[in-house]
């Protein structure tokens, strides 16, 4: 593991800076031959790992060093990794299968050595990637576990269900240390502040809650929204949260006073995913309607004072918006060097 902290240390100090005039280089994953069968994926830190939940209760992963050699070249000259089932008649992914029903969630933990992956069967497994083993089945929800997330720090992790609670597990234990009970219909998805003292968890009664995870408590409610929130995404420096929405709203909160800073207006479909960027200036969303776009968080956050004595609600910039071939954007992860990796599925409709 000492190995591994080298090369976490080696990515932080090479991180680049990113900013409105310094975009990020985007990787684009895109999973084919997947007939219809994809629910989520998950990308690992580094970006070297890539893992897919689907419908017939497998999770399959993908190492991109292994396939990272047949990189295709896209039509701007920046390279797409193809994940299709087969290479050659060889398999380009390890298979895991324990679920009795469709994987709604997959997360990696910070080292890339564990795997959680939620399903509809109302467990939460863990799976080591360096073995391909199935370790630990978590059982507590009653019903489908709709998102599992890892701590930033790894060995603690939060659930959220359909059945209105948000929970809070150690790996070591197979039941949960905490139940956040309040949300007044599924909770979608959950997501950990960078300290780890707080939860945030998004639901379909169109609320944001913030939840202290010592004491399993409500902190704050966030209204706002106008349909089910489906992605959160922390500032790396605690003081912001952005949700995204059913109907493609992304909201940019303040959590400290609770407040919505600005609406970010501009998917055209629900919003599945988000992420900030490692030093927080850029947030980048990912959509049904096949973009990947890229906000300034800087100066929406700064102008906000200026604005509030003018009396205008300032919206957050725009910087970018990166289309997809047809593929409905999954998943985004800034990686420890600030490279935006992103993963979707080609849809056959188009």
């Amino acid at each position: 593991s000492t190995e591994v902290e080298h090369s976490i240390l080696e990515d932080l100090r090479n991180r680049v800076q990113l900013g409105s005039a310094a975009l990020p280089s985007v990787c684009f994953y895109t999973f084919l031959n997947t007939h219809n069968g994809l629910n989520c994926s998950s990308i690992s830190h580094d970006g070297s790992l890539v893992a897919g939940g689907f419908s017939d209760s497998s999770l399959k992963v993908w190492d991109m060093a292994k396939i990272g050699q047949a990189t295709v070249q896209g039509e701007n000259g920046t390279p797409t990794e193809q994940l299709s089932g087969s290479e050659n008649g060889r398999r380009s992914y390890t298979l895991l299968q324990g679920h009795a029903g469709p994987v709604y969630s997959t997360t990696f933990s910070p080292l890339g050595d564990f795997i959680l992956s939620s399903s509809s069967d109302s467990t939460i497994r863990l799976w080591n990637t360096k073995l391909n083993a199935n370790l630990v089945c978590y059982k507590g929800h009653n019903y489908p576990v709709w998102d599992v997330q890892f701590s930033p720090m790894g060995h603690y992790f939060a659930s959220s269900s359909h059945d209105r609670t948000a929970r809070i597990w150690s790996m070591d234990r197979i039941q949960p240390l905490r139940i956040m009970a309040g949300h007044l219909s599924d909770v979608d998805c959950v997501r950990w502040h960078a300290n780890c003292n707080y939860i945030a968890t998004g639901s379909s009664d169109k609320t944001v809650r913030l939840w202290d995870v010592q004491s399993g408590e409500c902190v704050r409610i966030f209204i706002g929204h106008r349909s089910m929130v489906l992605s959160l995404a922390m500032s790396p420096d605690g003081r912001y949260m952005a949700s995204g929405d059913e109907d493609g709203t992304i909201m940019m909160w303040d959590l400290s006073s609770g407040r919505c800073i600005t609406p970010l207006m501009g998917h055209t479909s629900c919003v599945w995913t988000l992420d900030f960027s490692g030093e927080g200036s850029l947030l980048a969303s990912g959509s049904a309607d096949c973009t990947v776009k890229l906000w300034d968080v800087n100066s929406s956050t700064k102008a906000l004072k200026v604005d509030e004595k003018a009396g205008t609600t300032n919206r957050l910039r725009s910087l970018k918006a990166l289309p997809t071939k047809s593929s409905p954007v999954y998943s985004v992860r800034f990686s420890r060097r600030n490279l935006l990796f992103a993963a979707g599925v080609l849809s056959k409709s188009s």
